[in-house]
């Protein structure tokens, strides 16, 4: 029997009849739904799961909610590389592509071993102080290294491959995988990559000097940079969501990961049909 990892959006009220409803479903077509503990809590299930203990256990998972909420679960789900279905309950996502009224058609589909996975790549962010490397993560979307403090300007010295880049006097500094390009990366006029393509984006967020420009690059490059800068709050971030404060010195690496995410897609739309719509292409 399939199992389905649950997870939502818990802040988000229209989640909670969604995945009651969603569970009922399963059950009566005899598959094993596993919820995510606050999500089960919230329906009255006493059967809920720790997020890290769902994805060694599930076939497939299940996200409701916006991009954000999937993006999450994919650094949860790691190198176990289980297929995630996004569903938006709002407007069209990105990642989460698959509409409400879509969830139970793409369900069947998926039941039937009838449905395209597009694989993205991730990548992996290693910090290190004093020479010891003390922390290290992957991420979906970006690893954006900026400050808190206003009106001042923080210094980074990027290498590609041991190779000197640049000293970038900026904001700050995104490195964007090709799912991570529409995102932040995209707000600081970086390019939108198509995401069947594994490359690693480097923006500069405001940079002092206008000729620095974003810069793609090879997957198999790894790039390093140091802070340069003795400034209280500069922050190492990790798809928006995860944050560790940084000190003088510290030294970022960051290269493809070994893992990727897998995502079910609607065979309804397309990247391309969702790009168009989310950045309004065409409109007047």
């Amino acid at each position: 029997m399939k199992k389905i990892g649950i997870f939502a959006k818990i802040l988000d009220p229209r989640c909670q009849g969604v995945a009651g409803e969603l569970v009922r479903w399963l059950r009566e077509r005899g598959l094993i739904p596993l919820v995510e503990e606050n999500l089960a809590r919230g329906l009255g299930l006493d059967d809920g799961l720790e997020g890290p203990l769902i994805a060694p256990k599930a076939d497939m998972i299940v996200v409701l909610g916006g991009d954000g909420t999937l993006i999450s679960v994919a650094r949860l789900v790691g190198a176990r590389e289980v297929p995630i279905m996004g569903v938006n309950l709002g407007s069209l996502g990105f990642l989460t592509e698959i509409t409400l009224e879509g969830l139970y058609p793409a369900l069947e589909s998926y039941l039937n071993c009838d449905y395209n996975l597009s694989e993205r790549m991730m990548l992996k962010v290693t910090l290190q102080r004093d020479g010891e490397a003390v922390y290290s993560h992957e991420a979906l979307n970006d690893i954006v290294i900026n400050k808190g403090a206003p009106a001042k300007i923080i210094t980074l010295e990027a290498f590609v491959n041991g190779s000197f880049l640049a000293t970038f006097k900026a904001d700050g500094l995104i490195l964007a995988s090709p799912t991570g390009s529409t995102g932040y990366s995209l707000s600081a006029n970086g390019p939108i990559i198509d995401p069947s393509i594994d490359c690693i984006v480097i923006t500069p967020i405001c940079p002092h000097t206008l000729t620095n420009r974003p810069l793609v690059v090879a997957p198999e490059r790894m790039i390093t940079v140091t802070l340069d800068s003795k400034m209280e709050n500069v922050m190492l971030t990790i798809d928006g969501q995860v944050g560790i404060k940084l000190e003088y010195r510290d030294v970022i690496t960051v290269q493809r990961s070994e893992h990727r995410t897998r995502l079910v897609m609607s065979s309804d739309t397309d990247y391309f049909e969702v790009l168009r719509n989310k950045l309004k292409w065409g409109e007047r």
